[in-house]
């Protein structure tokens, strides 16, 4: 015999609550309904699901065993009923974001434990690229969005671009850095020392070669290539070697004797750092909710990286 599993939800709640009103109310029923469906069960099964005359309500043994079954499922439909409005509200699901390598492991994994902090049923998939490969990802599905810098997003491209920061890179080198104790440091010295090579294939590497060339400088003095950003920062702190690197990584990474930026322009394309995502692409409520809380807590740091470069008297 086959046994609607509403009616043990039912009767779940009735046992549970302690009363037929009581567990119509915790069902969002009405009393006369549930009365007439406990009715019908025990015609149906011949058999008793309480004992008669008792009040409160006291389940027979067969009422309690079929009441548990029935628990049993009331308590996954209210778990299934929770995710559902946990999920629309943004509070889980998955966000699979791609970024450039530097910046992303210097500013934005600490903006992800922010946001996981208060998400934590939201898991973050993360991985690394630049424009190109992030473009491909995001078109293929392969990610959701991507922050990284962008030179000019073209048109027709399918993207939609909102920026967060300036794309500004500059020469970092460490806080007790020769250049930096000099009241005038002239930029022609920074072909006095070596160089950190950033990423290879990297806006940042571009932009090395772009300000050597300048100097008149065809190729880099190397010292040390292939690091992550805390292997390179490790590196930058015990040697007197410069490289570039994106002003907002070395502001997040100024407290503790981290990096400092030297007042140096770095001359490379008009760009900008943003949020990338397919135009008109459907995503889930976590991947919304992901991406506005990216958007504030870059336009908070973006005031303070602000007010910290109007500190700096940036030379030609």
């Amino acid at each position: 015999m086959k046994i609607d599993e509403r009616h043990l939800v039912q009767l779940a709640a009735v046992v549970q609550a302690g009363g037929v009103t009581e567990g119509a109310a915790l069902l969002g029923l009405s009393q006369p309904a549930v009365s007439r469906t406990l009715s019908m069960l025990e015609k149906r099964l011949g058999a008793a699901l309480f004992v008669p005359g008792r009040r409160p309500l006291q389940p027979t043994p067969f009422g309690r065993a079929l009441a548990a079954h029935g628990q049993t499922m009331l308590t996954a439909s209210r778990k299934a009923s929770e995710l559902l409005e946990t999920y629309r509200e943004g509070g889980s699901g998955v966000v699979r974001v791609g970024g450039t390598q530097f910046f992303t492991d210097g500013l934005v994994t600490q903006m992800v434990a922010a946001f996981q902090n208060t998400h934590p049923d939201v898991r973050v998939d993360q991985s690394y690229g630049y424009f190109g490969d992030l473009r491909t990802a995001l078109v293929a599905d392969r990610i959701d969005l991507a922050i990284c810098p962008i030179d000019l997003l073209d048109e027709g491209s399918g993207l939609v671009f909102e920026e967060l920061l300036p794309g500004r890179n500059v020469v970092a080198c460490a806080p007790t850095h020769p250049l930096l104790v000099k009241r005038r440091p002239q930029v022609g010295e920074l072909l006095d020392y070596p160089w950190v090579a950033p990423p290879p294939n990297s806006p940042l590497m571009a932009d090395l070669r772009s300000l050597l060339l300048s100097l008149g400088e065809m190729e880099p003095k190397i010292r040390y290539s292939g690091g992550s950003l805390i292997s390179v920062v490790n590196y930058l702190q015990a040697t007197d070697a410069l490289t570039i690197l994106p002003h907002g990584v070395v502001f997040g990474l100024r407290h503790g004797g981290g990096v400092a930026a030297l007042p140096f322009k770095v001359p490379h394309p008009e760009r900008a750092l943003g949020l990338l995502r397919v135009k008109g692409a459907s995503t889930s409520p976590a991947v919304d909710t992901f991406a506005r809380h990216m958007t504030e807590s870059f336009a908070a740091l973006r005031h303070l990286i602000k007010r910290h470069e109007d500190r700096v008297v940036w030379g030609a």
